[in-house]
């Protein structure tokens, strides 16, 4: 049987948030509803383009999604994770409408 799409991100989510709960990583409280302000979205559209095959099961989906993610070069996570001044002052001059991110 097939998972939804909307299964997959949920397990995938979990299966992250365990991971970096065992490596200590604190997970930043984000308001909801802001990609302006969360980076991590644009990770996980490079992580969605890298994916050679859409996975079958959790596992497999885990297992790509970290051999992926081991591939993107630190520039790329260095410029998503400089991009965050930037990413505020186009909130605040949208006056917390959308901008171009």
């Amino acid at each position: 049987r097939k998972m939804s799409p909307a299964l997959i991100y949920v397990l995938t989510v979990r299966s992250i948030k365990t991971r970096m709960s065992q490596f200590g990583v604190e997970e930043l409280d984000w308001p909801a509803q802001s990609p302006d302000f969360n980076p991590i979205e644009h990770l996980w559209d490079e992580l969605e383009r890298r994916l050679p095959s859409r996975p079958t099961s959790v596992s497999d989906l885990t297992n790509e999604l970290l051999e992926e993610r081991s591939k993107i070069p630190i520039n790329t996570l260095l410029t998503l994770v400089e991009s965050l001044p930037r990413r505020v002052e186009a909130v605040i001059a949208a006056k917390g409408g959308p901008t171009s991110y």
